[in-house]
C-alpha cells in the first residue's frame, strides 16, 4: 500500500489522536455493559462503583469472548465465559479459576481515556504522534450555565465524511429543508466564502445572514472536533434567540456513522424552563424531521459518490474541510511510517 493509499484509508476510517463522542451518558446504565462499535473497533463501556465511565476493547484476553456479554461486579468487568476480571485500564485483575495466575496484573486489552459532559461520553483514540490526549476543550455551550441543551443521536448509513460534507454546505438548507419551521426562508442564489482559522474553517454565505443556515464553523483542527451552526428562530419559538447546534460525527465503520447533535439555546432561569418545556412538547419532532431529511439524502448517496462529483463555487467549504482532514491524516500516517522505520532499524541491529 502506498503512502497516499494509507492517507486516504485513514481519512475514510476516521482520524486518530482526537476525542470522539462514543455514547449518550443516559444510555450507559449502572451495572450494565454497553457494546458500541466506533472507528471500526468493537468497544465496551461500563460504570464502576463510583459511577465513573470506562471504555476498553470488547475482547476478553483469555479466549476472545466479548466482554460486553459479561457482568459488572464491584465496578469491574467480568467475562461471563470463564470469569476473568478486567479493570478500566484494560488490566487483568483476577483469574478466579486459577488463583495466582501469572496473567494477573497484565494490561491485556486496549483502554481508552474517557470524559463525560452534557449527556455525552467521550473517548480518546490515540495516534502514534499523539499517544496521550492533548487537552479536551469542549465547546463552551456544553460547559457553562448560560446555555441549555438537548443531545440527540442517530445512526446514518453512510461514511462520516458525507456528514461532514453536509455540515460544510450551508447552501443545501434552503433547498433540502424548504418548507420546514426554521429553514424555509432565504435566497436560493448566493456565493460562498471560506476562511481558514486556527482551529478549522469558517464557511459562510456572502449575500445573506440571519435568515437560514447561513454559516458553519468547523472546529476540526483541535483535540475534540465539532461543527457549530446557528439557525435563526422566530419569536413564536419562545425565549433565547437563535438555535445553536453543536454537531459531532463519529465513524462506526467505513459505511456507518453515529451523529451527535446538541441543540442549544442561551437561556436561564424561568426562560430556561419555558424553552425546555416548549422544545419537548412542540419543537423536538420538527427538529427530527429536518435531521431525517439530511440522513435520508446522505444515506442514499453511493459509497464513492465523491469520486464522480462535479463541484462548483458553493462547494468551496466542502473542499476546505476535506483538505484539512487529508492534511491531518498525512501527518499521522507519516509519523507511523517513521516509527515503523525506527522499529525495523532497531530489529536489524
Amino acid at each position: 500500500m502506498t503512502l497516499e493509499d494509507r492517507i486516504e484509508q485513514r481519512v475514510n476510517q476516521g482520524l486518530l489522536g482526537q476525542w470522539y463522542v462514543v455514547a449518550k451518558s443516559s444510555d450507559l446504565k449502572p451495572g450494565v455493559p454497553l457494546p458500541v462499535t466506533r472507528l471500526g473497533r468493537n468497544l465496551v463501556l461500563w460504570r464502576d462503583a463510583d459511577g465513573k465511565a470506562h471504555c476498553v476493547e470488547d475482547y476478553c484476553p483469555h479466549r476472545g469472548a466479548p466482554l460486553s456479554r459479561g457482568l459488572v461486579i464491584d465496578g469491574q468487568l467480568t467475562c461471563r465465559y470463564h470469569g476473568v476480571v478486567i479493570d478500566g485500564g484494560g488490566r487483568i485483575v483476577r483469574v478466579p479459576a486459577m488463583p495466582d495466575c501469572p496473567l494477573e496484573g497484565r494490561r491485556a486489552v486496549a483502554a481508552f481515556e474517557v470524559r463525560e459532559l452534557a449527556d455525552g461520553v467521550f473517548a480518546y483514540f490515540p495516534s502514534t504522534d499523539r499517544p496521550q490526549a492533548d487537552g479536551f476543550n469542549p465547546p463552551h455551550e456544553l460547559t457553562g450555565d448560560d446555555y441549555t441543551h438537548f443531545l440527540c443521536t442517530a445512526t446514518w448509513q453512510s461514511n462520516y465524511r458525507y456528514a461532514f460534507d453536509n455540515l460544510a454546505d450551508p447552501m443545501h438548507g434552503c433547498y433540502l429543508h424548504a418548507g420546514t419551521f426554521t429553514l424555509d426562508s432565504g435566497s436560493k442564489q448566493d456565493l460562498m466564502k471560506v476562511e481558514r482559522l486556527d482551529d478549522g474553517v469558517f464557511v459562510s454565505r456572502l449575500g445573506q445572514q440571519g435568515e437560514n443556515f447561513d454559516y458553519v464553523h468547523g472546529h476540526i483542527d483541535r483535540p475534540l472536533p465539532f461543527f457549530r451552526v446557528d439557525i435563526p428562530y422566530p419569536k413564536a419559538a419562545g425565549p433565547g434567540g437563535i438555535l445553536r447546534i453543536i454537531a459531532c460525527a463519529t465513524p462506526i465503520d467505513e459505511r456507518n456513522t453515529q451523529i451527535f447533535f446538541w441543540r442549544c439555546r442561551k437561556v436561564s432561569g424561568l426562560e430556561r424552563e419555558a424553552w425546555r418545556f416548549m422544545f419537548r412538547a412542540v419543537f423536538e419532532p420538527r427538529h427530527w424531521f429536518v435531521l431525517e431529511q439530511d440522513r435520508e439524502m446522505v444515506a442514499a448517496m453511493p459509497d464513492q459518490a465523491r469520486r464522480r462529483e462535479m463541484l462548483y463555487q458553493h462547494d468551496i467549504g466542502v473542499g476546505a474541510v476535506r483538505r484539512l482532514l487529508a492534511h491531518k491524516a498525512r501527518a499521522q500516517v507519516e509519523a507511523e511510517v517513521a516509527a515503523e522505520s525506527r522499529t525495523t532499524v532497531h530489529a536489524v541491529q
